[in-house]
Protein backbone atom coordinates (compact mmCIF):
# COMPACT_ATOMS: atom_id res chain seq x y z
CA UNK A 1 0.00 0.00 0.00
CA UNK A 2 0.83 3.08 0.82
CA UNK A 3 4.33 2.51 2.53
CA UNK A 4 5.46 -0.29 -0.62
CA UNK A 5 8.55 1.11 -2.85
CA UNK A 6 11.71 1.35 -2.99
CA UNK A 7 13.16 4.03 -0.82
CA UNK A 8 16.62 5.92 -0.50
CA UNK A 9 18.01 7.34 2.55
CA UNK A 10 18.34 11.62 1.44
CA UNK A 11 19.16 13.16 4.40
CA UNK A 12 19.68 12.59 8.92
CA UNK A 13 18.36 14.73 11.61
CA UNK A 14 19.45 14.33 14.94
CA UNK A 15 20.58 10.95 14.02
CA UNK A 16 24.08 10.92 15.19
CA UNK A 17 22.95 12.32 18.98
CA UNK A 18 20.78 9.32 18.33
CA UNK A 19 23.66 6.79 17.91
CA UNK A 20 25.59 8.29 20.47
CA UNK A 21 22.33 7.79 23.16
CA UNK A 22 22.43 4.17 21.64
CA UNK A 23 25.71 3.73 22.80
CA UNK A 24 27.58 3.44 19.20
CA UNK A 25 31.30 4.46 19.38
CA UNK A 26 32.23 7.44 17.23
CA UNK A 27 33.74 5.75 14.14
CA UNK A 28 30.84 3.11 13.66
CA UNK A 29 28.70 6.81 14.02
CA UNK A 30 30.71 8.51 11.56
CA UNK A 31 30.30 5.80 8.87
CA UNK A 32 26.30 4.90 10.32
CA UNK A 33 25.36 8.72 8.86
CA UNK A 34 26.84 8.22 5.67
CA UNK A 35 25.38 4.70 5.29
CA UNK A 36 23.41 5.09 1.92
CA UNK A 37 20.48 2.99 3.14
CA UNK A 38 17.76 2.09 0.98
CA UNK A 39 14.84 0.08 2.38
CA UNK A 40 12.18 -2.01 0.01
CA UNK A 41 8.77 -2.42 1.76
CA UNK A 42 6.22 -4.69 0.83
CA UNK A 43 2.99 -4.97 2.19
CA UNK A 44 0.44 -7.59 1.92
CA UNK A 45 -2.75 -6.97 4.67
CA UNK A 46 -0.85 -7.47 8.02
CA UNK A 47 2.25 -8.73 6.57
CA UNK A 48 5.29 -6.68 5.49
CA UNK A 49 8.54 -8.00 4.11
CA UNK A 50 11.50 -5.19 4.27
CA UNK A 51 14.84 -5.43 2.72
CA UNK A 52 17.50 -3.06 4.37
CA UNK A 53 20.47 -2.98 1.91
CA UNK A 54 23.09 -0.52 3.03
CA UNK A 55 26.99 0.10 2.81
CA UNK A 56 27.42 -2.43 6.03
CA UNK A 57 24.30 -5.08 5.49
CA UNK A 58 21.49 -6.55 3.46
CA UNK A 59 19.13 -8.22 5.51
CA UNK A 60 15.42 -9.16 4.78
CA UNK A 61 12.98 -8.69 7.61
CA UNK A 62 9.18 -9.97 7.56
CA UNK A 63 6.94 -9.45 10.33
CA UNK A 64 3.16 -9.24 11.50
CA UNK A 65 1.77 -6.20 12.77
CA UNK A 66 1.11 -6.62 16.33
CA UNK A 67 3.53 -9.58 16.88
CA UNK A 68 6.50 -10.12 18.70
CA UNK A 69 9.76 -11.18 16.42
CA UNK A 70 13.40 -10.39 17.32
CA UNK A 71 16.13 -8.03 15.38
CA UNK A 72 19.06 -6.71 15.15
CA UNK A 73 20.51 -3.51 14.38
CA UNK A 74 23.81 -2.79 12.40
CA UNK A 75 26.18 -2.26 14.90
CA UNK A 76 24.97 -6.05 16.40
CA UNK A 77 22.28 -4.49 19.26
CA UNK A 78 19.79 -7.06 19.47
CA UNK A 79 15.73 -6.14 19.97
CA UNK A 80 12.60 -7.37 20.30
CA UNK A 81 9.45 -6.06 19.66
CA UNK A 82 6.50 -5.52 16.93
CA UNK A 83 4.89 -2.68 14.81
CA UNK A 84 1.64 -1.75 15.13
CA UNK A 85 -0.54 0.44 12.33
CA UNK A 86 -1.87 3.14 13.81
CA UNK A 87 -4.12 5.44 11.67
CA UNK A 88 -1.23 5.83 8.61
CA UNK A 89 1.55 5.50 10.16
CA UNK A 90 3.67 2.13 11.67
CA UNK A 91 4.26 2.28 15.32
CA UNK A 92 7.37 0.19 16.58
CA UNK A 93 8.44 -0.55 19.77
CA UNK A 94 11.45 -2.75 20.78
CA UNK A 95 13.29 -3.65 23.58
CA UNK A 96 17.05 -3.58 24.08
CA UNK A 97 18.37 -7.23 25.09
CA UNK A 98 20.92 -5.80 27.06
CA UNK A 99 20.18 -3.71 28.83
CA UNK A 100 15.93 -3.36 28.45
CA UNK A 101 15.65 -0.02 27.52
CA UNK A 102 12.78 0.83 24.88
CA UNK A 103 13.24 2.14 21.25
CA UNK A 104 10.27 3.89 19.81
CA UNK A 105 10.51 3.96 15.74
CA UNK A 106 7.62 5.61 13.59
CA UNK A 107 7.81 5.15 9.87
CA UNK A 108 5.00 7.37 8.04
CA UNK A 109 4.63 8.87 4.41
CA UNK A 110 4.62 12.25 4.26
CA UNK A 111 4.46 14.23 1.11
CA UNK A 112 6.91 12.05 -1.58
CA UNK A 113 9.03 11.20 1.48
CA UNK A 114 9.05 8.42 4.01
CA UNK A 115 9.88 9.91 7.62
CA UNK A 116 11.57 7.59 9.68
CA UNK A 117 11.16 8.58 13.87
CA UNK A 118 13.69 6.62 16.48
CA UNK A 119 13.30 7.91 19.74
CA UNK A 120 15.56 6.49 22.55
CA UNK A 121 16.47 7.64 25.92
CA UNK A 122 14.43 11.41 24.73
CA UNK A 123 16.83 12.59 22.30
CA UNK A 124 14.65 12.07 19.03
CA UNK A 125 16.27 11.63 15.67
CA UNK A 126 14.58 11.63 11.78
CA UNK A 127 15.65 10.06 8.57
CA UNK A 128 14.04 11.03 5.57
CA UNK A 129 13.68 8.77 2.37
CA UNK A 130 12.65 9.36 -1.13
CA UNK A 131 11.59 6.74 -3.51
Amino acid sequence: MAFDGTWKIDRNENYEKFMEAMGIGMMKRKLGAHDNLKITIQQNGDKFNVKEASNFRNIEIEFTLGVNFEYSLADGTELSGAWTLEGNKLMGTFTRKDNGKVLKATREIVGDELVQTYVYEGVESKRFFKR
